[in-house]
Parts: C-alpha cells; sequence; structure tokens
C-alpha cells in the first residue's frame, strides 16, 4: 500500500543526516565507454553545449551517481574544450536543480544528472539527463493486459518515472497493437530554458509531465498507469490526480497492481492542517527552494493574503528544516512551505506546529474559496489561477471580517486575532516613532514594561490600539523569560584578583593542600 511516508528532504530532525550511510557506488555504473556513453547521453550534452556556446558548465550529481562524475567530467572536457565543475548536491533534495550553487562558480549551463522533480527554473539553461533504468517490457505489458483487458475503450494514461522515460515509447506502441482505443501518453520535458517551451492550450501539466486530452473525455473518467517504483513522484501525482483509479507496475519487483492508497484519508489529514491553519494568527513562511522559478512572486502573494486577512507573517529562510530548529519559533502557529511539489507534502505530526503548502493556506485564508476536493501541490499551478484578493471589495470584506468563525479543531466560536494590517510594513520608521511619541506626550501616557501593546485613551475614555507586536505579545504570555535584570536591586560588590595558572596547576593550590 503506497502511503505518505518517503525520503522526504524535510520532516526529520537532522539525525537521519548524521547517521545514514550515503549510497555513493564504490565501482562506477558504467563500465566500459558504450555504457558510460549510453547511460549519461554524452552526444547529447557535447553537441547541446557547442550548439550554444557555453563556456562553464555545471554537472550536478546525485549521492548514488557521484562514482561515475570524474569520467563523466573528464569525457565532457576533452570534447569540448569547456570548463567544467562537478556540483556538490543541493541541501534541498537531489530532485532540484540548484542554481545557486552552480552561480558560485559562475556557469552559464547545468547538467542535471538523475531523479527530477522537473520544477521550472529561471536564472540558467538545464539539460536533464535522468538515466535509464530497465524495464521488461514484454512483462510490463502482460500486466498491463491483466489490469485493464477486460475493457480496452476506458481511457488511460500512462505515466511513468524519469529514469523510464527512454523505453516509454516502445510500450506505448506495444500496447497500441493490442487495440487499445483510448491511450494518452504523457510527455517529460528533458531541457529547461534552452528555447521557449512550445505549449498549447490543450495541455495540461501535472507534476513537470504534460499530456493532452482527447475531446470529450475529463481527467475522471481517466485511470491512470503508472510504471515506476514507490516514491514521492508517486505519492504528489496521486495526491494532484485524485479522482482517478491508479494502476502501477513496480519494474525492481515485476508486479503491477491497483493502488489501494487511502486518498480519503490522506486528504482529511490536510483539511484537517487547513482548519489549524484557519485558526493561526502568526504565520511563518518557510522558503524551501531558491532556484524554483516565481518564488519570489508566490512570497509575496502569500504575505499579501496574510496582511490582507488582519494576520501576521514571518519569513525564514532556515535551509533543511528539522524539529529543533523549528521548535525556536514558539510564537508562530502554523508554517507554510513554498519547495517544489515533492517535498511539499510534510508530515508534520512530529513538528510543534503544522506545516502546509501555498494551495492549502489560501483555502484557510480566502472565503471566497472553498473545498472541492481539487488538491495542487505545485505553487506555479496556483500562480496560473487569477487571484480574488486583487478584488477591491474582497479586499474590504477581508479586512473588516471581524466576526468570530466557528472552529474545527477546538469546537468553539474563535475570534482571530488582528494586527495592524495597513502600516505593518512602516510601523517603526522614523515618521510613525516620531508621531507616536509626540501622542503620548499629549495625552501624558506611560507604558508599563509589562505591557505588549501601546495604546492611547482620549477624554471619553475609549481606548485605540496604537502598536502591537505578536513577538511580543508572545513573549508576555510566558512563564520564563531569561534572567530577571533587577535593575537598581542587586548590591554592587568589588572586583576581586581571580585565580592565575593553569588547570594543571593554579597559583596557591600548595597552601589550599
Amino acid at each position: 500500500m503506497s502511503n505518505l511516508q518517503g525520503p522526504n528532504a524535510f520532516a526529520d530532525d537532522g539525525r537521519t543526516v548524521i547517521e545514514r550511510v550515503t549510497e555513493v557506488r564504490s565501482h562506477p555504473l558504467a563500465y566500459d565507454e558504450h555504457e558510460l556513453e549510453n547511460i549519461y547521453e554524452l552526444n547529447r550534452v557535447v553537441t547541446t553545449i557547442l550548439d550554444f556556446g557555453y563556456e562553464k558548465i555545471a554537472l550536478q550529481f546525485p549521492d548514488e551517481l557521484l562514482a561515475d562524475s570524474t569520467q563523466v567530467a573528464t569525457t565532457l572536457k576533452k570534447r569540448t574544450g569547456r570548463d567544467i565543475y562537478i556540483l556538490a548536491d543541493t541541501s534541498y533534495g537531489s530532485c532540484c536543480v540548484d542554481e545557486i550553487a552552480a552561480q558560485h562558480v559562475n556557469a552559464d549551463f547545468i547538467v542535471h544528472y538523475g531523479r527530477s522533480c522537473l520544477s521550472r527554473t529561471t536564472r540558467l539553461p538545464v539539460l536533464y539527463v535522468f538515466g535509464k533504468k530497465t524495464v521488461d517490457i514484454g512483462h510490463c505489458h502482460e500486466a498491463f493486459n491483466q489490469l485493464f483487458g477486460a475493457n480496452k475503450e476506458q481511457p488511460i494514461l500512462v505515466m511513468y518515472d524519469v529514469m523510464h522515460a527512454h523505453c516509454i515509447e516502445d510500450f506505448v506502441q506495444k500496447v497500441q497493437k493490442s487495440n487499445y482505443t483510448h491511450i494518452i501518453r504523457s510527455f517529460v520535458r528533458t531541457e529547461a530554458n534552452l528555447k521557449p517551451l512550445e505549449e498549447t492550450d490543450e495541455e495540461t501539466f501535472t507534476s513537470g509531465r504534460r499530456y493532452a486530452l482527447p475531446d470529450g473525455i475529463n481527467i475522471e473518467d481517466c485511470s491512470v498507469f503508472y510504471i515506476g517504483d514507490e516514491s514521492l513522484t508517486l505519492t504528489n501525482l496521486i495526491m494532484t490526480l485524485n479522482k482517478c483509479k491508479f494502476y502501477t507496475y513496480n519494474p525492481k519487483t515485476r508486479a503491477g497492481r491497483q493502488e489501494t492508497f487511502q486518498v480519503n484519508k490522506a486528504l482529511m489529514k490536510r483539511f484537517y492542517l487547513i482548519q489549524k491553519a484557519k485558526d493561526a494568527n502568526v504565520i511563518g513562511i518557510v522558503v524551501g527552494t531558491l532556484g524554483i522559478a516565481s518564488y519570489m512572486t508566490i512570497l509575496s502573494r502569500l504575505k499579501n493574503l496574510i496582511r490582507k486577512t488582519g494576520r501576521k507573517s514571518y519569513t525564514f529562510a532556515m535551509g533543511k528544516l528539522n524539529i529543533a530548529k523549528m521548535a525556536n519559533f514558539m510564537e508562530i502557529d502554523c508554517y507554510v512551505l513554498v519547495t517544489c511539489p515533492e517535498n511539499s507534502l510534510i508530515d508534520s505530526k512530529e513538528f510543534y506546529h503544522p506545516i502546509v503548502t501555498p494551495f492549502e493556506l489560501e483555502i484557510a485564508l480566502d472565503r471566497s474559496k472553498e473545498w472541492t476536493g481539487e488538491y495542487i501541490t505545485d505553487f506555479q499551478q496556483l500562480l496560473s489561477v487569477p487571484h480574488s484578493e486583487t478584488n477591491d471589495e474582497l479586499q474590504e470584506e477581508l479586512l473588516d471580517d471581524d466576526e468570530p468563525h466557528y472552529s474545527l479543531v477546538t469546537g468553539e466560536l474563535r475570534q482571530g486575532r488582528r494586527y495592524d494590517t495597513q502600516n505593518h510594513e512602516c510601523a517603526y520608521s522614523a515618521k510613525n516613532i516620531a508621531f507616536w511619541y509626540t501622542t503620548l506626550l499629549m495625552n501624558k501616557i506611560t507604558v508599563s514594561s509589562e505591557s505588549t501593546t501601546m495604546v492611547l485613551r482620549n477624554e471619553d475614555t475609549s481606548v485605540s490600539t496604537v502598536l502591537t507586536s505578536a513577538a511580543g505579545e508572545f513573549f508576555a504570555s510566558r512563564t520564563f523569560r531569561g534572567l530577571e535584570q533587577r535593575i537598581g536591586q542587586t548590591e554592587v560588590s568589588y572586583a576581586e584578583e581571580g585565580r592565575l595558572g593553569t588547570a594543571r596547576r593554579y597559583d596557591g593550590e600548595d597552601k589550599m593542600m
């Protein structure tokens, strides 16, 4: 049975990085030049480098292919005469292109080897070399017939792990010869930013894979046949295409089956996290990628949404996530993680606070959106949907919504804490500080050191909030705030001469013995 457990780069406390035995082959995957050419597609890489005139090329290898990295780099350097650099793997997972590391060597081209999440990049052109895992096409075809042979007219969408992309054409042709009438093949991109993408309105993108549905057929009508091992890619596809029946063939175990993945249970768990996000007053935006296109756009969109709903946001760029690191920010009620689709589903059971996706946060905070069962893990698909908060009337509705809401988590009516949404960016500018200071003097206001909110009281004894701080409120509610200063209460003592010498022997120790 498939589940949400997997080699997630985020959901651990950091011990796995220290304790794991890195799966680096002690012997190369390619034993001769022919295998090296075939597995790493050297001719295609060399042709691309020479045709586009790239000078500094970065080769990004995952751990399991590092044994061949030196031989590949040496061969490419001999055949192109260009500067070749081997990159250490990205901090967030080998599926993502590490543009930041490539920029450290001023590379103008990246060749990404191994499995990829196919997230779009913007800074540098990328060529993907997935590698070639073997598939027994004949046995896979037999398993396919056992699963679908009873109804050859049903629409079937063929998807696959990128490392099996080299043999999908042969498999599809073999299946079509067996009189299946509606076989829909998906395609993966093998390059990025080399030339403009040729996309049409009829094509759909899911997890970096594009496909075109025939007229009169919706995705809900299709069954999905996936070729590949159990992985985060499979989990992401099942969650995204949750209205389709899923069938898989594992080339390693040579087994075909219908997936009994409990999609409804998984979606209910994500719905629970949405309700937790709806109750949150302070939200942390965690940047889990610096190489995916439009990550700054989604950050701005999330900040605006949080601000317009009267909540407070903090942005974190902390590298690899772990439980101990996230526990340092207890004032945060909920986190939203901006990362690639395959690493976006965090099982936050071990974390102190829930971690949601940008799509889930919009469902939680935008009252115009309702949970329909549709699920989006790729925030770039989310950006393609018009943002309803651009409507002025809706903005006012979000800002003026002070009515308590019923919390499905606590079972109670809950009044959310509303922060300053108009001037939160400039609340502490010199001009504002001067204004509030003058106001305090005119109204003869004193502020207690225990206070977390500055207020004004006029002659009618009405009170209005001036400044408020989410961190200050949390600090005031803590039972332990650090060592007490006790200014003016601690007796001052004279400085005394300390001990001289080393730990082996201090002066005067002989006298003490």
